[in-house]
């Protein structure tokens, strides 16, 4: 199936139009485990909307002919939120060297056919691209024993090892969203992993 997907670095219009389709996306892929995300497809369009207005920002989406079926984000980590920067300045990394990889989805009918390598193959050649030293991104972390953690669940840590990252001790935060069957917002732990480019 992966021969039929093609994936597209987007900018300017073409990364504006596509946001709405991606908003949808991150609802659909987030709802499962381990994020659990009751999303809110509002909040989802003016976080986007936000990223996209970023310079250096990039968007690689993953087309099944006019169909967004994944996509990847990454920009420079020193336009980022102060909450983003601050567990990598208060180690002492210098955020001007660093890029920082968003979200990336794709649905489960087109996993494991390479698309996920090259979201990543694609954000590190931005990120050198844009001089940064070394690339990272965060994961939830949820409970081995948590009830809605699938039987059948293999987390991704070997494919991130696979690709040179490795957890940073101590480089960690929290984000807020609703989990599914939730009534408001909850704290979740975030790891940060990392890898020099």
């Amino acid at each position: 199936m992966s021969e039929a997907v093609t994936i597209r670095r987007l900018h300017g219009a073409e990364l504006e139009a596509a946001l709405p389709a991606l908003a949808e996306l991150r609802i659909t892929v987030f709802a499962d485990w381990p994020y659990l995300y009751d999303g809110d497809l509002a909040y989802e369009q003016d976080y986007l909307r936000e990223f996209a207005a970023e310079p250096g920002s990039v968007l690689m989406a993953a087309m099944r002919g006019q169909r967004l079926v994944g996509a990847a984000t990454a920009s420079p980590m020193a336009r980022q939120k102060a909450e983003f920067r601050a567990p990598f300045e208060s180690l002492g990394f210098d955020s001007s060297r660093l890029f920082y990889f968003g979200e990336s989805v794709l649905l489960k009918t087109f996993r494991g056919h390479g698309i996920g390598h090259g979201f990543f193959d694609q954000r590190e050649a931005a990120a050198r691209e844009a001089g940064a030293s070394h690339a990272s991104f965060c994961a939830v972390v949820r409970p081995d024993d948590h009830p809605d953690r699938p039987a059948d669940y293999r987390p991704l840590d070997a494919f991130w090892r696979g690709r040179g990252y490795e957890k940073v001790d101590g480089l960690m935060t929290s984000f807020a969203w609703k989990d599914r069957g939730e009534t408001q917002e909850s704290k979740h732990p975030m790891q940060f992993w990392m890898r020099a480019l």
